[in-house]
């Protein structure tokens, strides 16, 4: 009898149930967790229908959007492509750490060939592979030319500076790890004392970049005297 009644519950749910037809409204490439990587996804809305023998007869409303992966065909929520992709994310770490970079040799000069050569290993261990010494003291030039937007005293535009920080660092900091963050303080940490001790300029840019990625004053102040006392 048992075995009678399980058959046909299976029957009555081949014979009917909710049938969804999907319409895809976009796509691009997105991070899938459920693949580990990148791929492509089609952004879909579907229509609910009440189907019988595989037949849609009744409506039942519309549910969607979804971002479906067109590899494994996981169906996630749209805030999934906030998430940048691998690409993007490896992009966003190598901006970060080019601007990070400029902005220590802005603070600290350009003249000792210890620093800029520091700055541009840690800029093409980033991705730039390409990067050169001579490349960074022309830029931090053409930025220090440009209305002194470079330069770290507030009244030479140190407030835009510190804007250029955030906006390069704020967007990536949600998606690093704190070991991630406080690798790239350190990054910074490691130019400015490349020539010697920080001067005031460069502990406040420093500063302003455990404040762009969300550190607390005590774990950057923390990560720069353990820089010091490492170098």
């Amino acid at each position: 009898m048992r075995s009678s009644a399980r058959k046909s519950r299976e029957r009555s749910l081949v014979l009917c149930g909710i049938r969804t037809s999907w319409n895809t409204i976009g796509d691009g490439e997105f991070y899938c967790e459920e693949c580990g990587g990148d791929r492509n996804y089609r952004r879909r809305t579907g229509r609910r229908r009440f189907a019988v023998l595989g037949v849609p007869l009744l409506p039942r409303g519309h549910t969607g959007p979804v971002v479906e992966c067109a590899a494994c065909h996981t169906h996630f929520g749209t805030e999934v492509l906030a998430q940048p992709t691998t690409s993007r994310f490896s992009g966003m770490l190598r901006d970060a750490v080019h601007t990070v970079a400029l902005a220590v040799l802005a603070a600290g000069g350009t003249s000792s060939r210890t620093a800029v050569d520091t700055a541009a290993t840690g800029v093409r261990a980033a991705g730039y592979a390409d990067c050169t010494s001579l490349q960074l003291v022309e830029l931090v030039e053409a930025l220090a030319a440009d209305t002194g937007r470079f330069l770290p005293d507030v009244s030479s535009g140190g407030a835009a500076l510190a804007i250029e920080l955030h906006e390069a660092l704020e967007p990536l900091t949600p998606y690093l790890a704190a070991a991630g963050r406080e690798s790239i303080l350190l990054q910074g940490a490691r130019i400015a004392l490349a020539d010697g001790p920080y001067t005031p300029a460069e502990r406040e840019v420093l500063t302003t970049v455990g404040n762009a990625l969300t550190l607390c004053a005590d774990d950057t102040a923390r990560l720069l005297e353990t820089a010091r006392k490492v170098g």
